[in-house]
């Protein structure tokens, strides 16, 4: 590595790790209320267990936060080098812009394939650990999780609404009990209500008092004639499993929570592996799909991003920090909403949403290779 290769390295390189740092340090703490809000404000979550939900969200934060500080920092190094006039210093002496910014796509194909690792697999297993921790939470102290007009969400099957909470005292429930589709089964509401966790079961226990169900079809849960309503009583319990997560006797239903070579292997066998006799359906499948090329299309993004930054920041000729950000944004937004409206037609089998969600990478691509070939052609 001459000279040249050392300062454009240095350069970008710290800049990038600068940027990362901000950037993450943002989604990490707006990921960690978003996902423990209740147990913050209830002050019962410890310490260890708010620093293992932070490691936990890191890695998925990196998917975003490393791309888009790279692309923060070739934004910034190469506008300031444009505007100092030390890139037409070094064309005069014969050097191509190419040849410049060889380091950038170096480090492009660096960082995508570790955003490739972990996207594929520590991501995956980050989230369903953080799910587990949560659970196991919810067993030493389940009713930090209830608060007045929150949903609760966090146990497998069931969907909880409460109006007003009073430590383990619950009033005016609504609780959804859902099938493996998330389908609502049956709907049940309740005046009051009282949990408290069964350890030696690995459950939680609600008591419900002055109960009225809705019963719906297993098979046709939307069928609004076969909803059978009218079904009371003084008083219930509802049990939730606790176990399901943490000790294995209910897979991982969440695709999102699956490594890749598991995923890849659940969409070649068109089944889950516990449940054979159950096959994955049409929509399903290309959801999988979906899924496992967004991990490999969005692990691209660093590369993606070096190709089109590089001319955009000798374009720009500016040195301020403010401009080069907001230009970094800018390409951001549009790269993510692209990603995203490729990711909605996941569930539309017949548009191949495995092949759309490739889409921005290519168009990012044929665009950066142009704007490369007129600035290297001026």
């Amino acid at each position: 590595m001459n000279l040249l290769d050392r300062y454009v390295s240095r350069q970008v390189l710290g800049t990038s790790l600068m940027a990362v740092s901000v950037l993450s340090v943002v989604l990490v703490l707006g990921n960690l209320f978003k996902s423990l809000s209740d147990l913050l404000l209830s002050r019962s979550l410890p310490i260890e267990a708010v620093l293992t939900v932070i490691a936990c969200v890191l890695p998925f934060s990196l998917t975003f936060t490393l791309p888009w500080g790279f692309l923060t920092s070739i934004l910034l190094v190469f506008g300031r080098m444009s505007a100092e006039s030390e890139l037409t210093a070094l064309r005069s002496s014969g050097v191509s812009i190419l040849r410049t910014a060889r380091p950038v796509f170096a480090f492009g194909i660096a960082f995508s394939a570790l955003c490739l690792w972990i996207n594929a697999d520590i991501a995956p297993r980050a989230k369903s650990h953080m799910r587990t921790l949560l659970m196991d939470i919810a067993a030493s102290n389940p009713a930090s999780l209830f608060r007045s007009g929150s949903i609760v969400d966090q146990f497998p099957g069931h969907r909880i609404f409460v109006a007003k909470a009073d430590g383990n005292r619950l009033e005016n429930l609504l609780v959804y009990k859902l099938n493996a589709q998330n389908d609502p089964e049956k709907i049940i509401f309740a005046e009051s209500g009282e949990i408290r966790a069964d350890i030696a079961q690995q459950r939680l226990v609600l008591k419900l008092r002055n109960v009225r169900y809705e019963q719906r079809s297993d098979k046709n849960p939307a069928a609004l004639s076969e909803i059978k309503q009218g079904i009371t009583a003084e008083q219930t319990s509802l049990y939730i499993s606790l176990d399901e997560k943490k000790y294995g006797k209910r897979k991982v239903t969440k695709m999102s929570d699956l490594p890749a070579g598991d995923l890849l292997r659940r969409i070649r066998l068109k089944h889950d592996p516990d449940q054979p006799e159950t096959p994955y359906t049409t929509k399903q499948l290309a959801e999988m799909k979906t899924d496992l090329n967004k991990r490999f299309s969005f692990a691209m993004a660093s590369l993606t991003f070096a190709l089109v930054a590089v001319p955009l920041g000798i374009t720009s000729q500016r040195k301020e920090t403010s401009i080069g950000f907001m230009l970094s944004l800018a390409v951001a937004f549009a790269y993510f909403f692209l990603i995203i409206v490729a990711e909605w037609t996941k569930s539309q089998p017949r548009l191949h949403p495995e092949l759309l969600i490739w889409v921005p990478n290519l168009v990012f691509l044929a665009v950066g290779a142009t704007l490369l070939r007129r600035l290297a052609t001026r």
